[in-house]
C-alpha cells in the first residue's frame, strides 16, 4: 500500500494539473480517480488563476490503459449497482471536460486506451509522442467503445472509427494525427521540457508546441484507408464481414481473424452505438445512450466472461453468448438501448 494519491492534484503558477498517479495498474481509472478530477476541475472553471490545464502521468509507461475493469466484472456479477455508478460518475467528468471552458493539454505519452481516451480526447491540445499506443479495445472483453466513442469515432474520416472500434485495433502516433485523435507530436525525450515551457508560460501553449513538436512519420493506415472506406460503409456488421470475405485480401483476411474473436454482442452494440453517436445532437445526448448500454452490458454473461479470458484467466478462449452475429437478435439490442426509467437515467453535472 502507498500514501501517495491516485491523482497527484495541484496549481502551479497559472496552471492546473492532474496528474494521474497509479502506475501499477496503468493508471486504471477508479470511482476514487474519477472524484478527484471533477473535484479538481470544479474548483478551477471558475477561478481566474488557473488558465490552463495539463493532463498527464506518472511514471514511464503510459497516460492510462481504461477504466477498473475488474471492480466493473464484480459488481456486474452482482446487481451492478457500484458499475452504474462508476459509469455515471465517469461520464460526467467526460462531459466536463468536453465542454471545460479553459484549455486542456493531453500528454499521451505511452498507452492510451478506454478510459484514457475518454480523458484525452476532450481536451483542446492532446500530444502523441513515439510510444503512443491508442486504442479502444471493449469489443474483446464484451463491453464497448464508451468514454464518448459513440460520438468521436463515427466523426472520423471514412469510417476509420468504426473499424477502430469494431476490431481494437492499435495505432500509434502518425495515425493518431491522421485521425484528429492528437493535434500534435513530440519526442517523449521532449516531453518534460514541454510540461516544464507549460507550466513556466501556459499562454505559450500553442507556440511552444509548434516549436518543440517533431514528425511523426507516414500514417500506416494510410494504406488501407480506401479499403476500410469501402468496406465499413456496410449497414450492419453482417454486411461488413461479407464485404471481408470478398475483398479477399491479406489484410482483410486479418480483420476477419480478428473479428472471429470479439463478442457478436458488443460487435452489434457498437455498431449501434456509432450509428447513433453519429446522429447525436450533443455530446450530452451521446452520454446518456452510452451509460444506457454501460449500465445493461456491465450485466450481461460475455463481459464477465470476456474479463476471465482476457484478464483474469488470460486463457484468450471467451465463450460467447450468443456465440455467433445470428445469433444477437434486433430485440436484445432494443432492450439493451432502451431508456431507463427516469429516475435512473444519466445527467451531466449541473
Amino acid at each position: 500500500m502507498t500514501d501517495e494519491p491516485e491523482v497527484i492534484v495541484r496549481v502551479e503558477g497559472r496552471v492546473g494539473r492532474l496528474t494521474l498517479n497509479r502506475p501499477g495498474a496503468l493508471h486504471a481509472l477508479n470511482a476514487n480517480m474519477v472524484a478527484l478530477m471533477t473535484e479538481a476541475l470544479l474548483a478551477w472553471r471558475d477561478d481566474p488563476a488557473v488558465e490552463l490545464v495539463l493532463l498527464d502521468h506518472a511514471g514511464p509507461r503510459g497516460f492510462c490503459s481504461g477504466g477498473d475493469i475488474r471492480m466493473l466484472a464484480e459488481s456486474g456479477a452482482g446487481d451492478g449497482a457500484e458499475a452504474r455508478r462508476f459509469f455515471f460518475d465517469e461520464y460526467r467528468l467526460n462531459h466536463l471536460l468536453f465542454h471545460y471552458p479553459k484549455s486542456g493539454v493531453a500528454i499521451m505519452d505511452g498507452v492510451t486506451m478506454g478510459g484514457g481516451v475518454g480523458l484525452a480526447r476532450p481536451c483542446r491540445f492532446r500530444v502523441a509522442t513515439q510510444r503512443t499506443t491508442f486504442a479502444m479495445p471493449e469489443t474483446g472483453i464484451g463491453l464497448f467503445p464508451d468514454v464518448g466513442g459513440g460520438w468521436f469515432l463515427p466523426r472520423m474520416p471514412d469510417h476509420i472509427g468504426l473499424w477502430l472500434a469494431l476490431t481494437g485495433a492499435r495505432i500509434k502516433a502518425a495515425d493518431c494525427e491522421l485521425l484528429g485523435v492528437s493535434t500534435d507530436y513530440v519526442e517523449s525525450e521532449q516531453v518534460e521540457a514541454l510540461k516544464a515551457a507549460i507550466l513556466n508560460d501556459p499562454g505559450r501553449v500553442e507556440t511552444l508546441l509548434t516549436e518543440m513538436g517533431g514528425d511523426s512519420g507516414r500514417p500506416p493506415i494510410a494504406q488501407h484507408q480506401d479499403e476500410i472506406a469501402r468496406i465499413f460503409a456496410g449497414d450492419s456488421v453482417e454486411a461488413i464481414v461479407a464485404a471481408l470475405e470478398a475483398a479477399d485480401t491479406d489484410w482483410a483476411r486479418a480483420q476477419l481473424a480478428t473479428l472471429a474473436t470479439k463478442s457478436p454482442q458488443t460487435l452489434k452494440v457498437a455498431f449501434r452505438q456509432l450509428m447513433l453517436g453519429g446522429l447525436a445532437r450533443s455530446f450530452a445526448e451521446n452520454m446518456a445512450m452510452e451509460y444506457r448500454i454501460g449500465a445493461r452490458v456491465a450485466q450481461r454473461p460475455d463481459f464477465r466472461e470476456g474479463v476471465r479470458a482476457v484478464i483474469v484467466d488470460k486463457d484468450n478462449r471467451p465463450n460467447w453468448d450468443p456465440p455467433t452475429l445470428e445469433g444477437v437478435t434486433e430485440a436484445m439490442l432494443d432492450g439493451i438501448f432502451a431508456p431507463l426509467p427516469s429516475a435512473d437515467e444519466w445527467s451531466p453535472l449541473p
